[in-house]
């Protein structure tokens, strides 16, 4: 079970090669994943987080045979959510007074998950240390919202590694365990698949974080990941990816088109669409997925990728056809970049399909085209005549020519003081309908945290 990283410090987690799907069916996994906790035993041992709740028999029967368990003097929680903590409440059972270091907002969420139990907490907070013999410390480090409210690192100091949680990680299983030994290729993208849909919807955090963590001056040789690869070989490469990605105005050449269809006309409008990208611009990547039946993580790792998208759907029932409803949805949670975005599809009856993908789409915070394509019943010549100039449109780096610009006045910003997500005055909160210049005294007692939803006391004034 146990497998040397660096120094004292070994990986005790779980491979999970069958796992296929994750936070229950919101996460497709195709190269399975790994739960992976870390023995470090200097003068002190310390058990940094556990395993899922499905594998602790056999997490614990291992542990036993690399370790007698009342010889762990300490227990990291770097956070709370159970495929990490699954196995704490077996493992206190056996050593129950073992304290627990951890922030409070993991406190929260074990005790919220697990129930009071008299558990010997510690909370900690950024910069706090605890000395673990032969001249190493650990530091803490709050990583708020990478990815939920109670996350944090934690740093060893004389072997330089960085146990980070969720943050860098990916879901995928490998049996030599760096970064060096894995399938670059799939590692690729796994990391990103996990980036684009997992921390997707956290990316102001992730470089103002990164740069405080480089700005501590830690030396970091290992990047210990929750899930997935030991980052050991070039470390710095996916600090430098993460900060990339997260970047607003992250986009490759590639145009991702969405769609899907009842008789086959929009569908038509979505290949003339993929053509007439290629005709216009040769160089530029065009993926094009029906979303009924292509995975949904896979395409939007695909979207956070692009420059710009087009979504299609029918009208049907006067909306969206529901796995169109559905993608949309999904889409509204990431909070992408500015990327530019276009809508097309037919109708018989009353036409809403078209309409309905623009709002949402800007809703999203996309920057949708005005060219548009809707076809009465299937299209025809004047409808294929007319994507010429919405592929133009959505290829054009000129904004303020193809796009509608929004001018917004100035207010004030308040910030959740739990996650660090901003409300701005100037640009309301569209998810729950509070339009643009909505002054803080007027909003709503049901307004809440985009992010995190603590209630609107749990905010104070950016000055």
């Amino acid at each position: 079970m146990k497998k040397k990283v660096t120094g004292n410090l070994s990986w005790v987690g779980y491979l999970d090669w069958e796992l296929q799907k994750f936070h229950g069916d919101e996460f497709s996994v195709d190269s399975g994943s790994s739960q992976n906790s870390y023995l470090l035993e200097e003068e002190k041992t310390v058990l940094f987080d556990t395993v899922w709740t499905p594998h602790r028999d056999w997490f614990l029967q291992n542990l036993k045979k690399e370790i007698d368990l009342n010889k762990i003097d300490y227990i990291v929680m770097n956070h709370g959510e159970q495929d990490h903590s699954g196995t704490l409440p077996s493992l206190m059972e056996e050593i129950p007074d073992t304290p627990i270091y951890c922030t409070a907002q993991c406190v929260k969420s074990l005790e919220g998950q697990y129930g009071k139990k008299g558990w010997n907490f510690h909370v900690v907070k950024t910069g706090d240390t605890l000395d673990i013999g032969n001249g190493k410390k650990l530091t803490f480090i709050e990583m708020k919202m990478l990815h939920w409210p109670d996350s944090m690192a934690t740093y060893i100091s004389g072997d330089n590694v960085l146990i980070s949680m969720d943050a860098f990680g990916q879901h995928y299983a490998c049996e030599e365990l760096f970064n060096d030994r894995a399938d670059q290729d799939k590692l690729y993208f796994e990391a990103l698949k996990y980036f684009a849909n997992i921390l997707g919807p956290f990316t102001r955090f992730v470089t103002p974080k990164i740069e405080e963590i480089k700005g501590m001056g830690l030396p970091i040789d290992y990047i210990c990941p929750a899930h997935g690869v030991i980052w050991r070989d070039n470390t710095a490469q996916i600090l430098d990816l993460y900060e990339k990605w997260a970047d607003p105005d992250y986009k490759e050449d590639l145009v991702t088109i969405c769609y899907d269809t009842m008789w086959d006309g929009t569908k038509k409008i979505a290949h003339a669409i993929a053509k007439e990208i290629y005709r216009q611009s040769p160089t530029t990547k065009v993926h094009l997925y029906n979303v009924a039946k292509k995975d949904k993580n896979d395409i939007m790792t695909d979207v956070w990728k692009s420059k710009a998208i087009a979504v299609g759907s029918p009208t049907c029932v006067n909306t969206v056809l529901t796995s169109v409803d559905a993608f949309l949805s999904f889409l509204k949670t990431l909070h992408l970049p500015h990327k530019k975005a276009a809508a097309f599809g037919c109708y018989g009856w009353s036409g809403e399909s078209v309409g309905i993908i623009q709002k949402t789409l800007k809703d999203a915070g996309l920057d949708v085209i005005n060219e548009e394509v809707k076809s009465y019943w299937n299209p025809d010549e004047d409808d294929f005549a007319k994507i010429p100039a919405l592929v133009k449109d959505l290829l054009s780096d000129d904004k303020e020519d193809d796009m509608e610009v929004t001018q917004t006045p100035e207010g004030r910003k308040f910030v959740c003081k739990i996650c660090g997500w901003v409300y701005e005055e100037a640009k309301g909160c569209p998810e729950q309908g509070i339009a643009p210049g909505t002054k803080w005294e007027d909003l709503p007692d049901t307004f809440h945290c985009q992010l995190c939803h603590a209630p609107k006391d749990q905010f104070e004034e950016v000055k």
